[in-house]
C-alpha cells in the first residue's frame, strides 16, 4: 500500500512539472485523485474542480484555456446579436408600414379620393411644362410657341384655382355630415365651424393673383388636415380619416408647390400678375367708360330729333 502511494505521488510531481496539454493534466489528476481517495484510511474531501489544481501549477496554460472559452462565448453573442438587430429593423419597418397603412380605408372612398387629386397633378405638370415652353420661346420652344404657351397657361389658371376652391368647400362640408349623423356624439358649432370657414377662405382666392391664390389654398388645405386629424383622434371622425387626409393633402400640397416653382420662372421674366386693386380699378374704369359712352349716345339722339 505504501508503495502504491509513493508511486502515485511521484507521477503527480512529474506531471505537474512538465508542459503537458490541458486534457492530459486534467485526466491524470482525476484518475490518481480517485485512487488516493479510495485508498486513504479516512475519506478526504475532493477539490471542487480539477482546473483549480491546474491553475496553481500552470498559469499560462490556464490563461489560454480561459481566453479560448471567452472568445467562443463572444463569438456566440455576436452571432446572436446580428439576428436581433435585423429583427429590430424589421419591427421598425413594420411599425412605419402600419402607421401609413390605408388598409382600413373603404375602397370606394380611397379610389374616389385618389381620383380627386388627379386634376391637381395634371394642372401642376402642365404648369411646369408651359412655364418651360414660355422660357424657351426665344430659342423656338419645343412644341408650342411662346404666345401659345402663355395663352394656355392663362387658360389653366382659373381651372386650378377654381378646382381648389371647390375641394376646400367640400372638405369643410364633410364635418356637417358627421354632425348630422351624430358620429362620435353631438359637438354643435365646434363641428359646424370648419364647414363655414373653409368656403369663406376658398372662394375669395378666385379674386387673388394666381401665386397668392395658390399659397392661400395651400395654407387652407394644411389647416383643414390639422383639424381633420384632431377630429379623428377625438373620435369625431373615423379612425382612418386622419391618415387618409394626410396622404391626399400631401399630394395636393406637392402639386401646388410644383406649380408655384414653375410659375416663379415666368413671374421673373414677365410683367407679373395684376393685383386685386388693379383689377377692381379696371372694372370701375370700364364702368365709367360705359356710362360716358351711354351719355354721349343719348346726346346724339337728342340732337338728331327734329325740333
Amino acid at each position: 500500500m505504501l508503495y502504491k502511494n509513493a508511486a502515485a505521488r511521484s507521477i503527480l510531481r512529474a506531471i505537474s512539472s512538465s508542459n503537458a496539454p490541458v486534457a492530459r493534466s486534467a485526466l491524470a489528476g482525476n484518475v490518481f485523485r480517485a485512487r488516493l481517495t479510495s485508498s486513504a484510511r479516512y475519506p478526504v474531501r475532493p477539490t471542487s474542480s480539477p482546473s483549480l489544481a491546474l491553475a496553481a501549477h500552470k498559469p499560462v496554460t490556464t490563461a489560454l484555456v480561459r481566453y479560448a472559452s471567452a472568445s467562443a462565448k463572444t463569438g456566440e453573442e455576436n452571432a446572436e446579436s446580428e439576428p436581433d438587430m435585423m429583427a429590430g429593423m424589421k419591427k421598425d419597418f413594420e411599425t412605419i408600414k402600419d402607421t401609413f397603412s390605408l388598409r382600413d380605408v373603404p375602397k370606394d372612398a380611397l379610389a374616389l379620393g385618389l381620383a380627386g387629386v388627379v386634376p391637381y397633378l395634371i394642372t401642376s405638370l402642365q404648369t411646369v411644362y408651359l412655364a418651360y415652353e414660355t422660357n424657351q420661346a426665344a430659342a423656338g420652344g419645343l412644341i408650342l410657341s411662346g404666345q401659345s404657351a402663355e395663352l394656355a397657361l392663362h387658360l389653366l389658371e382659373p381651372i386650378q384655382v377654381g378646382y381648389g376652391a371647390v375641394i376646400l368647400s367640400f372638405l369643410g362640408a364633410i364635418h356637417w355630415g358627421f354632425e348630422w349623423a351624430g358620429y362620435g356624439g353631438k359637438f354643435g358649432w365646434r363641428r359646424y365651424a370648419p364647414g363655414v370657414i373653409a368656403p369663406a377662405i376658398a372662394w375669395p382666392t378666385l379674386l387673388f393673383p394666381v401665386e397668392y391664390a395658390l399659397i392661400s389654398q395651400f395654407l387652407a388645405f394644411t389647416f383643414l388636415y390639422y383639424n381633420d386629424a384632431r377630429a379623428a383622434g377625438a373620435g369625431a371622425a373615423p379612425h382612418w380619416y386622419g391618415m387618409y387626409r394626410f396622404v391626399l393633402t400631401f399630394i395636393v400640397g406637392a402639386s401646388i408647390v410644383a406649380s408655384l416653382i414653375g410659375r416663379q420662372h415666368i413671374a421673373t421674366s414677365g410683367e407679373g400678375e395684376h393685383t386685386i386693386t388693379e383689377k377692381v380699378s379696371a372694372l370701375l374704369y370700364l364702368k365709367q367708360k360705359e356710362q360716358e359712352e351711354a351719355e354721349a349716345r343719348r346726346k346724339e339722339e337728342e340732337a338728331e330729333k327734329p325740333e
